[in-house]
C-alpha cells in the first residue's frame, strides 16, 4: 500500500513553519511524535491529536508569539490541515466517515468527521475562561476551523458537558483525532466513497 506521508513548509512574515505526518503506523513504521509551537497547552493538544488518530507529527513553530499566540495557533492549524490533506491524497479506498466520543474525568466530548472536500467546522466547546496555559480560549475553536478548512472536511465538535476547561478542550481533541482516525481507515478497496464518484 502507498504511505500516506507529506511534509510541507509554510513561511510569512508572522510565522515559520515546517510539519510532518504519517497518517499509518505498524510495528515496522512506529508511530513518533515531536512538537514545538511554542505555545505548550497548544503542543499538548496536537500532540493528543496525532497520539490518539494513530498518526507520526513533527510540527515545528517559530512565530510572534511577543504580539500574542493568535497567528502561531492559527497558521500551525492551517499547515496541520494542509499537510494532512496532501498525505491523505484522492479520497478513495478510505471509510470517509467518522465518529467518536472521548471522556477526560467529567467533560464528554464528541466529534464526527467527513472526508468530504467540502470544508465546514462547527464547535460548541463551552470554554469559559480566557486562556489555558498561554493559549487563548477563542483560539481553541478556531484552531479546529483552521483546520477542517485546509484539510477539506466537514467537522463537528461538541462537549456535551463538563466543568474544567483544560479537560473540555482535551477531551475535543482527542474525540476529533478517534474520528480522524475511523474516517481514514483504509477499508481494502479502491472505490470512491460517494454516490457521486468523486469527492
Amino acid at each position: 500500500m502507498t504511505e500516506r506521508h507529506a511534509t510541507i513548509e509554510r513561511r510569512t512574515n508572522e510565522t515559520q513553519i515546517r510539519v510532518s505526518i504519517t497518517l499509518d503506523v505498524s510495528p515496522e513504521a512506529p508511530q513518533t511524535i515531536n512538537v514545538k509551537t511554542g505555545i505548550g497547552f497548544l503542543d499538548h493538544m496536537l500532540h493528543a491529536l496525532a497520539k490518539h488518530g494513530g498518526m507520526s507529527l513533527e510540527l515545528e513553530c517559530t512565530g510572534d508569539l511577543w504580539i500574542d499566540d493568535h497567528h502561531t495557533a492559527e497558521d500551525c492549524a492551517i499547515a496541520l490541515g494542509q499537510v494532512f490533506r496532501k498525505a491523505l491524497g484522492e479520497i478513495r479506498g478510505v471509510r470517509r466517515f467518522g465518529h467518536a466520543y472521548a471522556p477526560l474525568d467529567e467533560a464528554l466530548a464528541r466529534a464526527v468527521v467527513d472526508l468530504s472536500s467540502r470544508p465546514y467546522c462547527h464547535t460548541d466547546l463551552k470554554l469559559v475562561r480566557e486562556k489555558i496555559g498561554d493559549l487563548s480560549c477563542e483560539m481553541i475553536p478556531h484552531v479546529f476551523q483552521s483546520f477542517a478548512t485546509e484539510a477539506g472536511i466537514t467537522l463537528h465538535v461538541d462537549v456535551l458537558h463538563g466543568a474544567n476547561d483544560h479537560h473540555k478542550a482535551e477531551a475535543s481533541f482527542k474525540a476529533t483525532a478517534l474520528a480522524l482516525k475511523t474516517a481514514i481507515a483504509r477499508t481494502g478497496g479502491n472505490d470512491v466513497p460517494s454516490t457521486k464518484g468523486v469527492l
